[in-house]
């Protein structure tokens, strides 16, 4: 096997968790940023709760919370969200490590595993305002069994965002089928490529939940919104009030002004597949609305009456182009 792309070990900042307990038993929560170095709001506003807990400012009573600032230190020393990989697909760990993710994986991944649940805090490439991302109603089903729906619902409406998504890996499932179809048709399928693997949508929150856990994803806002490490950091607090790991009142649960289910997922097939014009994540669309234009002349139409999300004109030939969602009334 060829060395890694990735600078020697020596040249990068090692994995670093903050670790903090309490002397009375109660919950486990980690929080963590910088999954994609490019998102820096989460290590902002990590940094800035680590300073308030070693002051003395701010004081845990209860349960045990752990603070990792940067999850993947490549991608944060290259400014870009990825190393060699995008850390939030496929997070798994393995014994087989090929390249820089997977031995954050192998690290990251048991930490994961020793907590009870999980705040990711992320931004955005385009600009839009914050929202959480819960995951599946309760369910035994095969793809994301799950049993503490009500936990992670409870804390999406104190977060201090209106906007509350859920639909993700059931999303993310159908649109890896399709990327497999389209593979095969091509004659360009690769058993080993992970972008075709059934769970390449598991990511961190998703791995969570695999081991017993509640997740939520936070998206504080565009990657350069300055408001964005306030909207973090006030999220993290409320976190710990809800979990009553801090003395300080329960904050009182909001219901969202919009409450949206991701339904598909739509792939570049070609790098010089173009949108109509520049959306922004949450932008209204109406059935059969266009949307972009494929390499070859196709339009790509709105499905039906619903939002964009995520849009990414940038993003490369067979990856995530953007994601359409629907209103759902789980959250009223």
């Amino acid at each position: 096997m060829s060395s890694p792309s990735f600078p020697a070990p020596g040249a990068l900042r090692p994995f670093k968790s903050l670790a903090y307990a309490a002397p009375a038993a109660g919950p486990r929560l980690i929080v963590t940023g910088a999954v994609h170095g490019n998102e820096v709001c989460g290590t902002r506003a990590l940094e800035r709760l680590a300073a308030e807990l070693d002051a003395g400012t701010l004081r845990l009573v209860r349960g045990a919370l752990t603070l990792v600032p940067v999850c993947n230190p490549l991608a944060w020393q290259r400014g870009r969200r990825e190393g060699e990989r995008n850390l939030n697909r496929a997070l798994a760990p393995t014994d087989t490590p090929r390249q820089y993710e997977d031995h954050v994986a192998n690290w990251l991944c048991p930490l994961l595993a020793a907590h009870d649940g999980l705040l990711d805090l992320h931004s955005f490439q385009a600009q839009g305002r914050p929202f959480a991302m819960v995951g599946p109603r309760d369910n035994d089903g095969p793809l994301e069994p799950f049993a503490q729906a009500a936990r992670e619902e409870a804390l999406a409406r104190r977060l201090g965002v209106d906007r509350l998504v859920d639909g993700w890996l059931a999303t993310y499932a159908r649109g890896v089928e399709r990327r497999r179809a389209a593979a095969v048709a091509e004659g360009r399928q690769d058993p080993a490529a992970l972008d075709l693997h059934p769970r390449y949508g598991v990511g961190t929150t998703e791995y969570m939940r695999s081991r017993g856990g509640w997740a939520l994803t936070l998206e504080c806002g565009q990657h350069d919104d300055p408001a964005a490490p306030e909207v973090a950091y006030r999220a993290v607090r409320r976190t710990l009030a809800h979990l009553g790991l801090v003395d300080e009142p329960d904050p009182a649960p909001a219901a969202p002004a919009e409450a949206l289910s991701l339904s598909e997922v739509v792939d570049k097939r070609h790098a010089d597949d173009r949108f109509v014009r520049e959306w922004t994540s949450f932008d209204r669309l109406r059935a059969g609305e266009p949307i972009g234009v494929r390499e070859d002349g196709e339009t790509v139409h709105a499905p039906d009456d619903g939002w964009i999300v995520f849009p990414n004109a940038r993003a490369a030939a067979r990856s995530e182009w953007f994601y359409f969602a629907r209103a759902t009334t789980r959250f009223a």
